[in-house]
């Protein structure tokens, strides 16, 4: 199928975009700045996209674009299955563009250029964005806009935020509900070796560790935590010492089989709900298992009431993070209406990315049809790890490395190196949909490809 055939069955609505490549090789659609009369009535929520210098830590100032100047952006609570209304402005000198992750709207409101979705136009432009939030869970929002090698856009930049999709069905069996984003700061380029990103700082919730108001709770209390990776390319474990993490859900869906962990293992793009029993008394360091990661702020203190002192951190025991065990293999699986290989390798420089051979935008379009479900078999056939995510969708992951489960239902799924995942998707929300690596600097050098719908 050729890019004309892609654009002819996305659908009519396409026509009245202009396909721009863009730079770095990334096709970008450009649509007339929409006038403020054509926004009537107050939004639900409003983001306004600026620069600001955002103080990690006394004496530690990044200047940053971010949402209504703050890091990360405002909480954002919705009801499930209930109309929301966004107004976008954009105070910075490039259109720019909010994707709302993980949630199952039209193209034209996802928040990707390459599905068309309108961007927000710069110096003072603005965009209504009105959509009905599903599913529910945690969910967040983002730029995606390419960013290349300028290290300050997207999300190398503070755009970002948690969201909570609520229906009324959350048992509420915890007493306290804490957002936990997760972000670097001051990225270069690393040139000796091959070309990657680097990072001088790390924070949790906008904060070094140490510069942020501890996390306070009362012995016996059993707190939610909702942990969002927004790293442009880094996967973090997580540990809070003397303490376990029961997950309840990934990438915002319920389990089939909760655990207990002593670690939390979370790539760019993923969230892991963790439910912490507070039954030991003290005053804790929460934070990233690599020291030099700790010790440039990818931390936060844990304190118990009556408890003072300082935060105590001991590595928690050698432990592997696995997918698999939140569900039970399963026993009988429905036979998939349609199969499909992807190959994921690097280009002979190191540093660009193919799937099945093919750079976007000339990857290959992954043809579907409405209700049919597809296994996808996805083949690293590289030394990295790849967090690969399918937009406004969600799939069931089949088997991680060749060990099977069942019943986990995610939107990012880490591919291992030198290994295989295979996942089901459900061909059940028309309209186009990227397929990237959620790596920024991977998804900037190729690894993206699009998901279209026949009929």
């Amino acid at each position: 199928m050729t890019r004309r055939d892609l654009l002819a069955a996305a659908g009519a609505w396409t026509s009245a975009v202009v396909l721009l490549r863009g730079q770095h090789g990334v096709a970008r659609q450009h649509h007339p700045p929409q006038p403020p009369d054509e926004l009537a009535g107050p939004a639900d929520v409003t983001l306004r996209i600026g620069e600001m210098d955002l103080e990690l830590a006394p004496r530690r100032t990044v200047r940053t674009l971010a949402y209504n100047g703050q890091v990360p952006g405002p909480l954002v609570r919705a009801r499930r299955g209930r109309p929301l209304t966004v107004d976008v402005w954009n105070d910075s000198r490039e259109e720019d563009i909010v994707h709302w992750h993980g949630l199952h709207i039209p193209p034209e409101v996802d928040g990707v250029y390459e599905e068309g979705t309108p961007g927000v136009p710069p110096r003072g432009g603005r965009r209504r964005y009105v959509f009905t939030p599903e599913p529910a869970g945690t969910r967040w929002y983002h730029s995606h806009n390419p960013a290349g090698r300028d290290l300050k856009k997207s999300t190398y930049s503070g755009q970002f935020g948690m969201m909570v999709v609520e229906d009324g069905n959350d048992p509420g069996d915890y007493d306290q509900d804490v957002p936990i984003l997760l972000h670097e700061w001051d990225p270069y380029l690393r040139r000796n070796g091959p070309l990657d990103v680097e990072f001088k700082y790390f924070s949790i919730n906008g904060k070094m560790l140490g510069a942020a108001e501890p996390i306070r709770v009362r012995q016996g209390q059993r707190v939610l935590f909702r942990i969002v990776n927004a790293s442009a390319t880094l996967e973090h474990q997580l540990a809070l010492p003397g303490h376990r993490f029961r997950v309840i859900a990934l990438d915002g869906n319920p389990v089939p089989a909760p655990m207990w962990v002593p670690v939390v293992d979370v790539a760019p793009g993923e969230r892991v709900d963790a439910i912490v029993e507070m039954d030991n008394p003290g005053v804790w360091l929460m934070g990233g298992l690599k020291a030099p990661q700790r010790d440039a702020g990818l931390g936060i203190v844990v304190e118990y009431a009556d408890a003072s002192g300082d935060p105590r951190w001991a590595p928690p025991s050698p432990f592997t993070w696995d997918y698999t065990v939140f569900g039970p293999p399963a026993a009988t699986r429905p036979e998939p209406d349609g199969r499909l290989t992807m190959a994921f390798r690097a280009k002979d420089d190191g540093h660009h990315w193919m799937i099945n051979g093919k750079s976007w935008p000339d990857t290959d379009p992954i043809v579907v049809e409405r209700g049919r479900r597809y296994r996808w078999v996805l083949d690293n056939q590289s030394a990295d790890p790849h967090p690969v995510h399918l937009h406004r969708h969600t799939f069931e992951l089949v088997s991680i490395a060749g060990r099977p489960t069942s019943g986990v239902w995610k939107d990012v799924v880490v591919v291992p190196p030198w290994k295989q995942a295979e996942i089901d998707v459900v061909a059940d929300q028309p309209g186009l949909a990227l397929f990237h690596c959620h790596q920024q600097f991977h998804m900037d050098n190729g690894f993206m490809a699009m998901m279209i719908y026949q009929g």
